[in-house]
Protein backbone atom coordinates (compact mmCIF):
# COMPACT_ATOMS: atom_id res chain seq x y z
CA UNK A 1 0.00 0.00 0.00
CA UNK A 2 2.53 2.41 0.67
CA UNK A 3 4.34 1.83 -2.32
CA UNK A 4 0.98 2.55 -4.32
CA UNK A 5 0.55 5.97 -2.29
CA UNK A 6 4.32 7.44 -2.39
CA UNK A 7 4.08 6.95 -6.13
CA UNK A 8 0.79 8.39 -7.04
CA UNK A 9 1.73 11.53 -5.17
CA UNK A 10 4.42 11.85 -6.91
CA UNK A 11 3.01 11.63 -10.08
CA UNK A 12 -0.44 13.03 -9.30
CA UNK A 13 -0.44 14.37 -6.18
CA UNK A 14 -0.40 18.22 -4.87
CA UNK A 15 2.68 20.28 -5.44
CA UNK A 16 2.36 23.70 -5.52
CA UNK A 17 1.25 24.80 -1.92
CA UNK A 18 3.58 26.96 -0.64
CA UNK A 19 4.27 24.65 2.56
CA UNK A 20 5.38 21.53 0.47
CA UNK A 21 8.83 20.55 -0.02
CA UNK A 22 9.33 22.63 2.97
CA UNK A 23 12.23 21.03 5.71
CA UNK A 24 11.93 24.29 8.37
CA UNK A 25 9.97 22.84 11.40
CA UNK A 26 8.65 26.29 11.92
CA UNK A 27 6.69 26.45 8.75
CA UNK A 28 5.36 22.86 8.71
CA UNK A 29 3.98 23.13 11.81
CA UNK A 30 2.36 26.45 10.74
CA UNK A 31 1.11 24.99 8.18
CA UNK A 32 -0.27 21.85 9.86
CA UNK A 33 -2.12 24.11 13.05
CA UNK A 34 -3.60 26.36 10.09
CA UNK A 35 -5.21 23.92 7.82
CA UNK A 36 -6.73 22.09 11.03
CA UNK A 37 -10.55 22.68 10.94
CA UNK A 38 -9.66 25.48 7.82
CA UNK A 39 -9.96 25.01 4.21
CA UNK A 40 -6.51 25.32 1.92
CA UNK A 41 -7.98 27.92 -0.12
CA UNK A 42 -8.34 29.93 3.09
CA UNK A 43 -4.96 29.43 4.88
CA UNK A 44 -3.02 30.48 1.62
CA UNK A 45 -3.28 34.15 2.25
CA UNK A 46 -3.15 33.93 6.35
CA UNK A 47 -0.03 31.63 6.25
CA UNK A 48 1.77 34.05 3.62
CA UNK A 49 0.71 36.96 5.61
CA UNK A 50 1.76 35.43 9.30
CA UNK A 51 5.13 34.44 7.97
CA UNK A 52 5.88 37.43 6.73
CA UNK A 53 4.89 39.03 10.17
CA UNK A 54 6.91 35.87 12.00
CA UNK A 55 9.19 34.97 9.79
CA UNK A 56 10.53 32.07 12.54
CA UNK A 57 10.07 31.08 15.79
CA UNK A 58 11.81 33.59 17.48
CA UNK A 59 9.77 36.52 15.94
CA UNK A 60 6.23 35.00 17.19
CA UNK A 61 7.68 33.88 20.79
CA UNK A 62 8.63 37.46 20.87
CA UNK A 63 5.21 38.85 20.32
CA UNK A 64 2.65 40.15 22.08
CA UNK A 65 -0.64 38.10 22.71
CA UNK A 66 -2.64 40.90 20.49
CA UNK A 67 -0.18 40.61 17.66
CA UNK A 68 -0.80 37.07 17.02
CA UNK A 69 -4.13 37.00 17.47
CA UNK A 70 -4.41 40.07 15.04
CA UNK A 71 -2.27 38.29 12.37
CA UNK A 72 -4.95 34.94 13.16
CA UNK A 73 -7.90 37.30 13.13
CA UNK A 74 -10.62 35.24 10.94
CA UNK A 75 -9.00 32.19 10.78
CA UNK A 76 -11.30 30.87 13.77
CA UNK A 77 -10.49 28.57 16.15
CA UNK A 78 -8.35 31.26 18.20
CA UNK A 79 -7.17 29.19 21.00
CA UNK A 80 -5.22 27.12 17.79
CA UNK A 81 -3.33 30.97 17.90
CA UNK A 82 -2.81 30.95 21.26
CA UNK A 83 -1.73 27.43 21.58
CA UNK A 84 0.71 28.70 18.80
CA UNK A 85 2.46 31.88 20.87
CA UNK A 86 2.84 29.24 24.10
CA UNK A 87 4.38 26.51 21.29
CA UNK A 88 6.39 29.18 20.49
CA UNK A 89 7.67 30.20 23.58
CA UNK A 90 8.05 26.76 25.11
CA UNK A 91 10.76 26.27 21.95
CA UNK A 92 12.59 28.96 22.65
CA UNK A 93 12.39 28.36 26.30
CA UNK A 94 13.36 25.05 26.66
CA UNK A 95 14.69 23.74 23.17
CA UNK A 96 17.00 26.71 22.38
CA UNK A 97 14.82 27.89 19.74
CA UNK A 98 15.14 24.02 17.52
CA UNK A 99 11.96 22.16 17.56
CA UNK A 100 12.87 18.51 19.03
CA UNK A 101 13.28 15.83 16.26
CA UNK A 102 10.67 12.79 16.78
CA UNK A 103 7.15 13.12 17.03
CA UNK A 104 7.31 11.70 20.45
CA UNK A 105 8.83 15.21 22.01
CA UNK A 106 6.82 17.22 19.28
CA UNK A 107 3.57 15.76 20.72
CA UNK A 108 4.70 17.22 24.41
CA UNK A 109 4.13 20.84 22.88
CA UNK A 110 1.52 22.96 23.57
CA UNK A 111 -1.30 22.59 20.56
CA UNK A 112 0.54 20.03 19.22
CA UNK A 113 -1.69 16.49 19.42
CA UNK A 114 -0.07 13.07 17.93
CA UNK A 115 -1.03 13.53 14.24
CA UNK A 116 0.17 16.93 14.25
CA UNK A 117 3.83 15.75 15.66
CA UNK A 118 3.72 12.65 13.51
CA UNK A 119 2.97 15.34 10.07
CA UNK A 120 6.18 17.42 11.36
CA UNK A 121 8.12 14.74 12.04
CA UNK A 122 8.03 12.95 8.79
CA UNK A 123 8.07 16.02 6.76
CA UNK A 124 11.03 17.25 8.40
CA UNK A 125 12.82 14.75 10.11
CA UNK A 126 11.90 11.34 7.67
CA UNK A 127 10.71 9.85 11.07
CA UNK A 128 8.04 6.79 10.53
CA UNK A 129 5.30 8.34 12.01
CA UNK A 130 1.52 7.94 11.65
CA UNK A 131 -0.66 10.93 11.24
CA UNK A 132 -4.61 10.11 11.67
CA UNK A 133 -6.38 13.33 10.70
CA UNK A 134 -9.64 13.46 9.29
CA UNK A 135 -9.00 12.72 6.06
CA UNK A 136 -6.45 10.11 6.60
CA UNK A 137 -9.00 8.48 8.79
CA UNK A 138 -11.78 8.38 6.15
CA UNK A 139 -8.78 6.77 3.55
CA UNK A 140 -7.79 4.39 6.09
CA UNK A 141 -10.96 2.94 7.03
CA UNK A 142 -11.93 2.78 3.84
CA UNK A 143 -9.18 0.95 1.92
CA UNK A 144 -9.13 -1.25 5.77
CA UNK A 145 -12.79 -2.18 5.52
CA UNK A 146 -12.91 -0.70 9.32
CA UNK A 147 -16.47 -0.27 10.29
CA UNK A 148 -15.58 -0.04 14.11
CA UNK A 149 -17.10 2.57 15.55
CA UNK A 150 -14.49 5.39 15.86
CA UNK A 151 -15.93 7.18 18.70
CA UNK A 152 -15.12 4.32 20.90
CA UNK A 153 -11.90 5.37 22.25
CA UNK A 154 -10.45 1.69 21.79
CA UNK A 155 -11.30 1.02 18.18
CA UNK A 156 -9.44 5.01 17.38
CA UNK A 157 -6.44 3.20 18.90
CA UNK A 158 -6.76 0.03 17.29
CA UNK A 159 -6.47 2.35 13.84
CA UNK A 160 -3.69 3.75 15.24
CA UNK A 161 -1.65 1.01 15.52
CA UNK A 162 -3.20 0.00 11.83
CA UNK A 163 -1.66 2.94 10.60
CA UNK A 164 1.79 2.21 11.69
CA UNK A 165 1.80 -0.90 10.56
CA UNK A 166 1.42 0.17 7.17
CA UNK A 167 4.17 2.92 6.82
CA UNK A 168 7.16 2.42 4.43
CA UNK A 169 10.12 0.89 5.70
CA UNK A 170 11.93 3.40 4.37
CA UNK A 171 12.07 6.85 6.37
CA UNK A 172 12.96 8.39 3.10
CA UNK A 173 9.60 7.66 1.48
CA UNK A 174 7.44 9.49 4.81
CA UNK A 175 7.29 12.91 3.37
CA UNK A 176 5.92 11.34 0.35
CA UNK A 177 3.60 8.61 2.39
CA UNK A 178 1.79 11.25 4.39
CA UNK A 179 1.59 14.38 1.85
CA UNK A 180 -0.14 11.36 -0.54
CA UNK A 181 -2.69 10.26 2.32
CA UNK A 182 -3.82 13.88 2.70
CA UNK A 183 -3.64 14.28 -0.64
CA UNK A 184 -5.92 11.45 -1.24
CA UNK A 185 -8.13 12.41 1.64
CA UNK A 186 -8.64 15.71 0.23
CA UNK A 187 -8.98 15.72 -3.14
CA UNK A 188 -9.84 12.03 -4.44
CA UNK A 189 -11.72 10.06 -1.34
CA UNK A 190 -13.90 12.49 -0.47
CA UNK A 191 -16.84 12.39 2.02
CA UNK A 192 -19.37 12.17 -0.55
CA UNK A 193 -19.05 10.67 -3.72
CA UNK A 194 -15.27 9.84 -3.82
CA UNK A 195 -13.80 9.56 -7.57
CA UNK A 196 -12.63 5.86 -6.76
CA UNK A 197 -11.66 5.39 -10.59
CA UNK A 198 -8.78 7.72 -9.65
CA UNK A 199 -7.49 5.87 -6.36
CA UNK A 200 -4.31 4.05 -6.91
CA UNK A 201 -5.65 2.06 -3.48
CA UNK A 202 -8.84 0.92 -5.97
CA UNK A 203 -7.65 -2.44 -6.03
CA UNK A 204 -7.25 -2.78 -2.15
CA UNK A 205 -9.80 -0.95 -1.07
CA UNK A 206 -12.86 -3.16 0.79
CA UNK A 207 -15.18 -0.29 0.59
CA UNK A 208 -14.86 0.37 -3.27
CA UNK A 209 -15.63 -3.51 -3.21
CA UNK A 210 -18.54 -3.22 -0.88
CA UNK A 211 -19.85 -0.35 -3.02
CA UNK A 212 -20.30 1.59 0.07
CA UNK A 213 -17.61 3.79 0.71
CA UNK A 214 -19.62 6.67 2.02
CA UNK A 215 -20.79 4.10 4.95
CA UNK A 216 -16.63 5.06 6.53
CA UNK A 217 -15.62 5.63 8.45
CA UNK A 218 -18.15 4.97 11.55
CA UNK A 219 -18.59 7.51 14.50
CA UNK A 220 -21.58 7.41 15.78
CA UNK A 221 -21.45 10.31 18.53
CA UNK A 222 -22.68 13.51 16.86
CA UNK A 223 -22.82 17.22 17.47
CA UNK A 224 -25.28 18.45 19.19
CA UNK A 225 -25.51 22.14 17.88
CA UNK A 226 -27.07 24.82 20.28
CA UNK A 227 -28.49 28.24 19.83
CA UNK A 228 -27.32 31.65 21.12
CA UNK A 229 -28.87 35.58 21.08
CA UNK A 230 -26.81 38.20 22.11
CA UNK A 231 -26.79 41.57 21.94
CA UNK A 232 -23.59 44.04 20.93
CA UNK A 233 -23.17 47.59 22.02
CA UNK A 234 -21.29 49.90 19.57
CA UNK A 235 -20.15 53.32 20.97
CA UNK A 236 -18.34 55.48 18.81
CA UNK A 237 -16.82 58.82 20.08
CA UNK A 238 -14.81 60.78 18.25
CA UNK A 239 -13.82 58.07 15.71
CA UNK A 240 -12.70 55.65 18.39
CA UNK A 241 -15.05 52.36 18.89
CA UNK A 242 -15.27 51.40 22.98
CA UNK A 243 -13.93 47.80 22.71
CA UNK A 244 -13.18 44.75 25.75
CA UNK A 245 -11.34 42.22 25.86
CA UNK A 246 -12.90 38.60 26.27
CA UNK A 247 -12.16 36.80 29.31
CA UNK A 248 -9.08 34.18 28.82
CA UNK A 249 -11.31 31.12 28.37
CA UNK A 250 -14.71 30.35 26.64
CA UNK A 251 -15.78 31.46 23.31
CA UNK A 252 -13.35 33.94 21.78
CA UNK A 253 -11.32 34.25 24.73
CA UNK A 254 -8.60 36.70 24.88
CA UNK A 255 -10.34 38.84 22.17
CA UNK A 256 -11.26 42.16 21.51
CA UNK A 257 -15.30 42.56 21.00
CA UNK A 258 -17.69 45.39 21.53
CA UNK A 259 -19.59 45.21 25.35
CA UNK A 260 -22.15 42.33 24.84
CA UNK A 261 -25.28 41.48 26.31
CA UNK A 262 -27.47 38.44 27.17
CA UNK A 263 -31.00 40.26 26.22
CA UNK A 264 -31.75 43.67 24.57
CA UNK A 265 -33.20 45.06 27.97
CA UNK A 266 -29.66 45.09 29.78
CA UNK A 267 -28.52 46.66 26.64
CA UNK A 268 -30.97 49.51 26.50
CA UNK A 269 -30.29 49.58 30.45
CA UNK A 270 -26.63 50.09 29.94
CA UNK A 271 -27.32 52.73 27.13
CA UNK A 272 -29.85 54.91 29.31
CA UNK A 273 -27.46 55.69 32.15
CA UNK A 274 -24.68 56.56 29.45
CA UNK A 275 -27.29 59.38 27.85
CA UNK A 276 -27.72 56.82 24.48
CA UNK A 277 -30.37 55.53 22.34
CA UNK A 278 -28.80 53.29 19.85
CA UNK A 279 -30.14 52.84 16.83
CA UNK A 280 -30.68 48.95 15.56
CA UNK A 281 -28.22 47.68 13.09
CA UNK A 282 -29.55 44.23 10.85
CA UNK A 283 -28.78 41.13 13.17
CA UNK A 284 -25.62 38.91 12.14
CA UNK A 285 -25.77 35.07 12.20
CA UNK A 286 -22.57 33.51 13.46
CA UNK A 287 -21.61 29.69 12.83
CA UNK A 288 -19.61 28.24 15.48
CA UNK A 289 -18.25 24.58 16.00
CA UNK A 290 -21.22 23.80 18.75
CA UNK A 291 -23.82 26.46 18.25
CA UNK A 292 -25.51 28.85 15.91
CA UNK A 293 -24.89 32.70 17.21
CA UNK A 294 -27.84 35.53 16.24
CA UNK A 295 -25.95 38.66 17.44
CA UNK A 296 -27.78 42.29 17.36
CA UNK A 297 -25.77 45.14 16.84
CA UNK A 298 -27.02 48.46 18.68
CA UNK A 299 -25.05 51.74 17.65
CA UNK A 300 -24.64 54.67 19.28
CA UNK A 301 -22.46 58.22 18.94
CA UNK A 302 -21.22 59.57 22.75
CA UNK A 303 -20.65 62.50 23.37
CA UNK A 304 -19.29 62.27 26.70
CA UNK A 305 -16.52 59.28 26.79
CA UNK A 306 -15.69 59.44 30.91
CA UNK A 307 -18.55 57.44 32.43
CA UNK A 308 -18.18 54.67 29.62
CA UNK A 309 -15.84 52.27 31.89
CA UNK A 310 -17.42 52.87 35.13
CA UNK A 311 -20.93 51.66 33.51
CA UNK A 312 -19.71 49.03 31.42
CA UNK A 313 -16.28 47.53 32.88
CA UNK A 314 -12.91 47.34 31.86
CA UNK A 315 -12.09 48.72 28.12
CA UNK A 316 -10.44 50.73 26.25
CA UNK A 317 -11.28 52.84 23.19
CA UNK A 318 -9.44 51.96 19.93
CA UNK A 319 -8.84 54.82 17.04
CA UNK A 320 -10.94 53.24 13.69
CA UNK A 321 -7.40 53.39 12.03
CA UNK A 322 -6.19 51.11 14.86
CA UNK A 323 -8.46 48.31 14.67
CA UNK A 324 -6.46 46.25 12.28
CA UNK A 325 -3.78 45.91 15.16
CA UNK A 326 -6.03 43.78 17.49
CA UNK A 327 -6.95 40.11 17.66
CA UNK A 328 -10.96 40.57 16.73
CA UNK A 329 -13.55 37.97 15.91
CA UNK A 330 -14.50 37.91 11.94
CA UNK A 331 -18.14 38.96 12.42
CA UNK A 332 -16.98 42.06 14.31
CA UNK A 333 -14.53 42.89 11.78
CA UNK A 334 -16.73 42.58 9.01
CA UNK A 335 -18.88 45.06 10.82
CA UNK A 336 -16.78 47.51 12.24
CA UNK A 337 -15.08 47.69 8.30
CA UNK A 338 -15.46 51.34 6.88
Amino acid sequence: MAHCVTTWQREHGRHGLPWQRERDPYRVWLSEIMLQQTQVTTVLAYYARFLERFPDVAALAAATPDDVLAAWSGLGYYSRARNLHRCAQVVMAEHRGRFPASAEQLATLPGIGRSTAAAIAAFCFDERAAILDGNVKRVLTRVLGNGCDLAVATHERALWRQACELLPHDGADMPAYTQGLMDLGATVCLVRRPNCLACPLQSLCIAQREGRPEAYPVKTRKLVRGARESWWLWLEHANAIWLQQRPAKGVWAGLWSLPLFEDEAALQSAAQLLGVNPESLPSIKHALTHFDWRLHPRRALLYKASEVEMQLGPGRWVDRGALHTLGMPAPLRRLLAP
